[in-house]
């Protein structure tokens, strides 16, 4: 559809201006400024869980069916499933197309003959950062994957020793790439809570995790990692399958945003922590660039203030007036509107927030994906992610110097 056009199918009678076509555009090019980075980082691995796997997941499964090998599954960006557990593009693919690289594809498919030259996504869904055998051995409990964080590392370092065989080889490769170590972690306790297991517990292995993920990251640098993302979690109370799994009558268990106050109190308990670990890891590994990114924080934007997000677009502005004068004209032209309500799934049932049913192909669609910030009650929809993503590449929501200009 032409821009005339559009604008007016959007305002029907309004009269528009003959130049508003060109003021859009002029909206488009400033406020994508800052979309494509320069390529300071040749590569990027990274390493997670469903959050950010690219296809691990859907490879590992083989022939067998999944929901995710099927539409409405990467609906929005791709026009077709691709192992994302999204409607579209998920955290890292907006990094790798702000540094100018090519999206990183899955490890396993091509773990013993691909060469990688962007680098790759070792995130599989389900993913803990401590492995089944902690919790067996601690708690008696049994984790229902077998996916962690060392199984991610040990891949890699199998790849490594093919496509840059030796010491020196090695760390010159990793000198010159961007290592994303997360999210990970959120598994380890979403495991636990839906368990009904006692909600007190994880209180006491947030240490473990945390110690687990700075473990991951020193193993990284000791092979040559010069700079490494490292994500907190999210606010987890805010995720509709925790607030139909955990409902509550009483009012005072919700903040002002309509989240599970406990689970964001826990959520925060987490990131403190993890702050704490790259603060220790950064006095002992001078000349390493380490950076904490705040998803908490980046996430929490569209919870407060989710009528402001009427385009991903947004998340790319900083505070100049020209840029917010041409996004309130952006949004003026468009009759943009934000997204209606944060806490519910796009994808799922008729349940409370849109649960009650996993998200596939006979799932309730309840709208566009732009509209929401939550995708199948879980994961959130490319809109949110792009949000958060922006959030990080802006450095609004980093603590440590993130390269993007060379």
């Amino acid at each position: 559809m032409a821009i005339e056009s559009l604008i007016r199918w959007r305002h029907g009678r309004r009269a528009v201006s003959p130049s508003a076509p060109f003021a859009l555009l002029c909206a488009a090019v400033l406020l994508n400024a800052h979309v494509v980075l320069c390529g300071c980082y040749k590569r990027i691995f990274s390493f997670g869980d469903s959050i950010i796997d690219t296809g691990n997941f859907v490879y590992s499964t083989g022939s067998s069916p999944s929901p995710f090998k099927e539409l409405p599954f990467g609906m929005t960006y791709f026009n077709h499933p691709t192992g994302r557990i999204c409607d579209g593009r998920v955290l890292v693919d907006f990094y790798a197309q702000a540094f100018n690289l090519s999206l990183l594809p899955p490890s396993m498919p091509e773990e013993g003959s691909g060469q990688f030259p962007n680098g790759a996504n070792f995130a599989v869904l389900a993913s803990t950062a401590l492995g089944p055998d902690y919790f067996k051995t601690k708690y008696n409990f049994s984790v229902p994957v077998p996916y962690c964080l060392d199984s991610q590392l040990a891949s890699f370092k199998k790849i490594l020793d093919r496509i840059a065989p030796g010491v020196d080889a090695t760390k010159s490769l990793l000198g010159e790439s961007l290592i994303v170590m997360g999210e990970i972690g959120g598994n380890d306790y979403n495991f636990w809570f839906f368990a009904r297991m006692p909600r007190d517990t994880p209180n006491q292995y947030i240490p473990d995790v945390v110690g687990h993920i700075g473990a991951a990251v020193q193993e990284v640098i000791n092979l040559g990692a010069k700079t490494v993302l490292i994500p907190g979690n999210f606010p987890f109370g805010c995720a509709p399958a925790y607030l139909s799994g955990f409902k509550s009558d009483n009012p005072s268990d919700y903040d002002a945003t309509g989240c599970l106050a406990w689970f964001n109190d826990f959520s925060r308990q987490h990131n403190q922590a993890l702050v704490q670990e790259v603060g220790r890891l950064r006095s002992q590994n001078p000349g390493v660039t380490l950076i904490y990114a705040d998803y908490y924080g980046a996430a929490m934007q569209y919870f407060q203030d989710p009528k402001n997000y009427a385009s991903s677009m947004h998340a790319f502005m900083d505070e100049a007036d020209t840029i917010a004068f041409v996004w309130l004209m952006f949004r003026y032209v468009l009759g943009l509107e934000g997204i209606p309500d944060p806490l519910l799934a796009c994808c799922g049932g008729d349940g409370p927030y849109h649960t009650g049913m996993t998200c596939n192909k006979t799932a309730k669609l309840w709208g566009s994906p732009a509209n929401f910030a939550n995708w199948d009650g879980v994961h959130m929809t490319e809109k949110a992610y792009s949000i958060i993503a922006n959030g990080v590449l802006s450095k609004r929501y980093i603590n440590g110097p993130l390269i993007n200009s060379c």
